[in-house]
């Protein structure tokens, strides 16, 4: 059977996740989508379509909106961590996935979630036949300047801070009311020399549902990573790093430290990209995901071949 499910989630803590599973339910491998801050699971769509399709390696694709995102439920502020949606992820994947390999792909702060994920679940990693990073970080993040000159830079993001703490103490999702007005920021600051109109737009209704307490407490826990102990988990799995080579949120310099942290993993700059690489382009960061799946799949079946007992 394939197809697309929806589906409720409750966490342990009481909050409802919206998740949405695709491709086939037999499928030996199972792909999980982490998106980023403000954004929600469609960001990953494009990608989904591709990895879940019949022309995909025949995954099974499980994504689903960060508390506080899209359609989940809001956070509290102290739920608003990238501790919090490690363990969110660790619980999905268990009562989700609970049995067979599994590739993680995280964005942005999704790619954040990943190393807390290592950090705080490593056991998991067992599982786990490959990762993709794309669009993040490994921390730093006090330290860019969103391709500015250096006081210019500093002082845009310190008039953003200030906005994003303001905003956080409203009692409702104030964007939903300027998803129109958002697009011109939004263009300039996550996606690069090209641009369909449909994805901008689409980017500007994700970030305008965003809860106000999630906006302002996640953004807290952005200035806050600093995992780069936790790529150690990672080793001597397959990992593709992937950045945009005019990303002003997550520079190319901050994906070449985290290539350099795994030897053997696969660094990809895309020339002309920005932040947003599931959608801009949405073709290659399927085929290096499909390829994590495809090899995952030929190793588990090998093990199977061999007389070993499988993961699944």
């Amino acid at each position: 059977m394939s197809g697309r499910a929806d589906a409720v989630f409750r966490t342990a803590d009481g909050t409802e996740l919206h998740v949405v599973v695709d491709g086939p339910a037999d499928a030996e491998v199972t792909v999980v989508l982490l998106h980023g801050w403000t954004l929600t699971h469609a960001t990953w769509r494009w990608v989904a379509t591709e990895l879940a399709g019949p022309g995909g390696p025949r995954a099974r694709v499980l994504r689903y909106d960060i508390r506080g995102h899209g359609r989940s439920a809001p956070t509290r502020p102290e739920g608003a961590t990238l501790d919090q949606l490690a363990d969110d992820a660790a619980e999905v994947i268990a009562a989700l996935a609970p049995e067979g390999p599994l590739v993680l792909a995280g964005h942005s702060m999704g790619g954040m979630t990943v190393m807390a994920l290592a950090d705080r679940h490593p056991e998991l990693f067992a599982r786990v036949a490959g990762v993709a990073l794309v669009n993040t970080s490994s921390g730093g993040l006090r330290g860019i300047t969103l391709g500015l000159p250096g006081v210019l830079g500093r002082v845009v993001l310190a008039v953003e801070r200030r906005v994003t703490r303001r905003i956080g103490r409203s009692r409702r999702a104030v964007l939903a009311r300027y998803p129109g007005p958002l697009r011109p920021a939004l263009r300039w600051l996550l996606f690069g020399d090209r641009v369909d109109r449909r994805d901008l737009a689409d980017a500007a209704r994700q970030v305008a549902r965003c809860q106000p307490v999630a906006l302002a407490g996640f953004r807290v826990t952005l200035d806050e990573h600093e995992r780069w102990h936790a790529l150690k988990v990672l080793r001597g799995r397959p990992v593709v790093v992937l950045a945009g080579g005019m990303d002003r949120l997550t520079p190319p310099s901050h994906s070449r430290v985290i290539a350099d942290a795994l030897p053997g993993a696969e660094l990809v700059v895309f020339g002309g990209a920005g932040h947003m690489l599931p959608f801009e382009r949405a073709v290659e960061v399927a085929e290096r995901i499909g390829g994590l799946v495809r090899d995952a799949a030929a190793a588990s079946t090998a093990v199977v071949g061999g007389g070993h007992r499988s993961a699944r």
